[in-house]
C-alpha cells in the first residue's frame, strides 16, 4: 500500500473512533430526555384512546354524573382548567416558532 492510502485509512479510522465517542456522549446526555419523551408518548396514546373510544367514555361520564354529581362537576371543572392550560401552552409554543407541531397528535 502506498503511504498516502495508509495515511487516509488511519485518518478514516480516527474519524470513526471520534464519531463513536461523540455518539456515546450524545446518548449519555440525552438519556434524561428519553424518560420525558416516554411520558409524552403515553399521554398521546391515552388521548388517542379517549378519542377512539368516545362513546364508552361518554357513557361512563353520564353514569358518573347521575351517581355522583358533585364529584363529577368537580372533576369537570378541573378538566376545563386543564384544557385551557393546554390551549394556552400550545398557542405560546406556536408563537415561539411553530413548535405546536410537537403537541399535535398523529391521526
Amino acid at each position: 500500500m502506498s503511504p498516502e492510502l495508509v495515511e487516509l485509512a488511519l485518518h478514516k479510522q480516527r474519524l470513526q473512533i471520534r464519531a463513536g465517542m461523540q455518539r456515546e456522549d450524545m446518548a449519555g446526555r440525552l438519556g434524561g430526555i428519553g424518560d420525558a419523551l416516554d411520558q409524552v408518548d403515553r399521554l398521546r396514546d391515552g388521548a388517542n384512546w379517549l378519542r377512539d373510544n368516545a362513546p364508552i367514555v361518554t357513557t361512563l361520564a353520564i353514569g358518573l354524573l347521575v351517581l355522583k354529581p358533585r364529584a363529577t362537576v368537580r372533576w369537570l371543572r378541573r378538566g376545563v382548567i386543564g384544557w385551557q392550560l393546554y390551549r394556552r401552552a400550545r398557542s405560546a409554543l406556536a408563537a415561539v416558532g411553530g413548535a405546536d407541531r410537537a403537541l399535535k397528535t398523529r391521526r
